[in-house]
């Protein structure tokens, strides 16, 4: 008997909306994506035509670098479905999990969270896909604290694995552990964060974007070198070692004086190091060799930890296509 996977429905038949449709229906989901606006019937067929010519698009784009058989793609196509808001009951019918994926505008958000909480089962798990606003905020408008999370995919959303789980002190914690459990059901890899401006990647990523431009603008070097150096420097090395994980690989004590010494030579406060980084320098927690930093190192096999790491780099070096044979 074949497996039975379970309806996924999103109000927002945008580009998130079909990003998620590709994601699940790719995984053997039933998707319904629904129209959050009215619409003259020849406006939502335009629409819904529009929808499914993406979502069969990317899945094209896909097959096309040999990520998948593209004889498949009919069969996911017949699991993507969309609808217009005026049907967006007989839609959520029998779907648990529910993502609203509508313009970032609190009055599109509060109508669109106001709709599933009307229309969808009591028990189903709603997820908004904001990357601006706060899930303590949206919860309100959720009408389902209990059960409501945000979630923040990162474009391109069939591509990107990562997903920003974001829950609020009022989320049940089972209903945390089931939606993370559906994420990596299909592929994804789910990781938690409070309430918080920026999320995890965006917050990162905002500061290294901007000291990549602020480089620029200072003469410092030339786009084309600092992404260079991003791609074969800072991308290589984090592509393998968090950025924690770093810190604990090399020293926290490097980052200590190095910080130091940037805040001092730039006459800089963003270059000095936070709170966390001089407290578990003078605790003597400077990772790898002390035993302990960001992380526990106690109880593991440093030497075998080493080794993974080590071969990890050589893959990269590998997919880079700068792996050399020795001269002999």
């Amino acid at each position: 008997m074949a497996k039975q996977y379970p309806a996924v429905a999103c109000i927002g038949a945008g580009r998130m909306g079909r990003g998620i449709a590709h994601s699940f229906a790719y995984a053997g989901h039933e998707v319904r994506l629904i129209d959050a606006k009215p619409r003259p019937e020849a406006d939502q067929k335009r629409l819904a035509d529009e929808t499914l010519a993406e979502v069969r698009g990317s899945l094209q784009l896909m097959a096309g670098l040999g990520a998948f058989d593209a004889s498949a793609i009919d069969a996911i196509m017949a699991r993507v479905s969309v609808h217009p808001s005026d049907q967006t009951a007989e839609a959520l019918a029998g779907v648990r999990y529910v993502f609203e994926a509508v313009p970032e505008t609190e009055e599109a958000k509060r109508a669109a969270l106001a709709l599933i909480d009307k229309a969808a089962a009591k028990d189903a798990i709603v997820a908004s896909t904001t990357s601006t606003f706060l899930s303590t905020q949206l919860s309100a408008y959720s009408g389902r604290p209990g059960r409501f999370l945000n979630a923040h995919w990162l474009n391109p959303a069939f591509i990107v694995p990562l997903i920003e789980l974001s829950p609020t002190p009022d989320t049940d914690r089972a209903v945390v552990e089931e939606f993370s459990a559906l994420l990596t059901s299909v592929g994804k890899v789910p990781v938690e964060c409070a309430a918080s401006p920026g999320y995890i990647v965006p917050r990162i990523q905002t500061l290294a974007m901007n000291e990549a431009a602020r480089m620029v603008e200072e003469g410092v070097a030339t786009a084309e070198d600092i992404d260079k150096a991003v791609k074969y420097g800072f991308g290589f090395r984090f592509a393998v070692l968090g950025l924690l994980e770093f810190i604990d690989w090399g020293g926290g004590d490097i980052l200590f004086y190095a910080s130091r010494y940037l805040s001092g030579a730039m006459n800089d406060p963003r270059f000095e190091a936070p709170e966390i980084v001089n407290k578990n320098m003078a605790e003597g927690r400077n990772g790898l060799r002390d035993g302990k930093g960001f992380y526990d190192f106690t109880a593991m096999d440093v030497p075998a930890y080493r080794q993974q790491r080590l071969s990890e780099f050589l893959k990269m070096l590998d997919q880079t296509g700068l792996s050399r044979p020795p001269v002999v």
